[in-house]
């Protein structure tokens, strides 16, 4: 099957972003998580996820010119989106996605939890792992894929790079801490400006 048969095969199965959210919050209050992993840790990085779509909900600001780009898109397209309630990067990434989407009627976001769909995310794989959160754009009325992004930026995956080479190709605990800290101080700006440029090269296609 191809991809964009997979994709379509699964778009029923998707949530909207505050369906996804009340998801985690109502497995958190059960002490759970979302995925096949239940452990202390899984549920502690879903309790931060949590906290941290809250606040950056609050603190990502989208300015005039990069509105005045969401509102020219003409092309509708949904945004699929494969993540879980445990994925620092899902937690950073997908209010942003909100808040591009909410501001053109064209763009539909939904959300769908990777472990529960594995010939999903084996579809979309980033070199050769399942990393998420992965976005697929799909063109429903011309059944095409137009692009993806994920996990990360081009700026963060820059930076969890330079990590990797500096610590004999590990991601480490202070690696993480200085991907938050950036991630804390761009605000979601490098996001918002790759999914804009992606936007852009595809209203023109």
């Amino acid at each position: 099957m191809d991809s964009y048969k997979i994709v379509k095969k699964h778009l029923d199965q998707s949530m909207s972003y505050n369906d996804y959210k009340a998801l985690v919050n109502e497995l958190l209050e059960k002490g759970q998580a979302t995925g096949n992993t239940q452990d202390e840790t899984y549920l502690e990085f879903s309790k931060l996820g949590v906290q941290r779509m809250k606040r950056w909900e609050k603190t990502v600001k989208i300015n005039d010119e990069q509105k005045e780009r969401i509102i020219n898109i003409s092309k509708p397209q949904t945004w699929l989106v494969i993540a879980e309630g445990w994925c620092g990067d899902a937690a950073t990434a997908l209010p942003v996605m909100e808040k591009i989407s909410s501001l053109n009627s064209l763009i539909t976001l939904k959300v769908i939890l990777r472990d529960e769909y594995q010939d999903l995310i084996n579809a979309f794989l980033t070199n050769g792992g399942q990393s998420i959160p992965k976005l697929i754009a799909i063109d429903s009325s011309e059944e095409k894929i137009l692009y993806t992004w994920g996990p990360r930026s081009a700026a963060a995956t820059k930076l969890v790079e330079e990590e990797k080479a500096k610590n004999d190709g590990k991601f480490t605990a202070d690696s993480k801490t200085v991907l938050q800290q950036w991630y804390n101080k761009d605000k979601g700006q490098n996001i918002i400006e790759d999914l804009i440029k992606l936007l852009e090269e595809n209203n023109k296609a």
